[in-house]
């Protein structure tokens, strides 16, 4: 019996599927540990991208167009800033800016990233529990052609164009996971590993200390960020081939291996159950496109209904 489950998350795919999961669990069941290794300092503010993204969905509030920032979005501070020669290659919004303002604001006041991102939570009346990876700052250096570039500036600001050949995650090796975190894995019927990009969104987490080897205790299902070989949206694709990796489920797979127990991919990739089962990994082959609330809620019962056989298997 699964009453209790882990999400973890990076940014659109990850927050589609934990506000689908919200939506089928009661109460209490779901916590979401969110990757913070996209975090940055922008204008003397602190941005946290995946949280927010998070954040706005789980709340009801996300752009569902751009796939991130706020619906119902205005401009008047980017477009200042842009007159004033300022930089504005990073799209802050005026109600998206209230959300960093505060944060930085209580940061410097000495709150934990964590705390804060639970007064955003209850102040939204968000059910799920919200978790950064950790309070302390982890940061995804993105290894190019054209040198190291901090995520961000490889992300939005050249968008994606430098080809990619790895990533570091400075700070990853000290870094705590946030309070909360082990205790929310260790107390779990079931990790979700949501369809983030394996290695800018989910590896960050898996960094952290202690955080591959609590999930790796627990039954995971994985759900694969691609669909017929092309992720859904950014640039998980784009960088499997420039590493020389497939765009598999069996590749999905392997990425996890030693973590979870059992992948979810879609219909639009060839059926490899057999394949995946012989490498020890269970399968579910269903529709993974989330384009509306009802696909959310329907993967999400998909994923629920697959973890709950997983955990009536014992792990080994």
């Amino acid at each position: 019996m699964v009453n209790r489950v882990v999400a973890l998350a990076g940014g659109v795919g990850g927050a589609k599927l934990a506000s689908g999961l919200a939506a089928i669990l009661p109460a209490g069941a779901l916590t979401v540990i969110v990757n913070t290794g996209d975090d940055f300092d922008h204008l003397g503010l602190r941005i946290c991208p995946d949280l927010d993204t998070v954040a706005y969905t789980l709340a009801g509030i996300a752009n569902r167009r751009t796939g991130w920032g706020r619906s119902d979005e205005t401009w008047s501070f980017l477009e200042t800033l842009g007159h004033l020669g300022g930089p504005t290659w990073f799209r802050i919004g005026d109600r998206d800016l209230a959300l960093h303002a505060y944060r930085t604001a209580r940061l410097r006041e000495g709150a934990a990233l964590s705390a804060v991102v639970d007064e955003v939570r209850r102040a939204w009346n968000i059910g799920p529990r919200i978790l950064p990876m950790s309070d302390d700052d982890v940061r995804t250096i993105v290894l190019t052609d054209e040198g190291d570039l901090a995520f961000q500036e490889y992300f939005v600001r050249r968008a994606c164009e430098p080809r990619v050949h790895g990533f570091r995650f400075e700070g990853a090796q000290t870094a705590r996971p946030a309070a909360g975190v082990l205790e929310a894995i260790a107390a779990a019927d079931l990790v979700v590993v949501c369809p983030s990009n394996p290695w800018v969104s989910i590896d960050p987490i898996l960094a952290i200390p202690g955080v591959r080897e609590g999930v790796a205790a627990r039954p995971v299902v994985a759900v694969s960020p691609f669909v017929g070989g092309r992720a859904v949206k950014g640039p998980a694709a784009k960088m499997a081939v420039e590493l020389g990796l497939a765009t598999t489920p069996q590749a999905v797979a392997g990425h996890y291996a030693g973590v979870v127990d059992g992948l979810v991919y879609d219909v639009a990739d060839p059926d490899v159950g057999a394949r995946l089962e012989s490498a020890g990994i269970l399968s579910l082959r269903t529709r993974t496109l989330m384009r509306s609330d009802r696909d959310r809620r329907r993967l999400a019962e998909d994923v629920m209904a697959f973890g709950e056989s997983l955990v009536a298997v014992p792990v080994p």
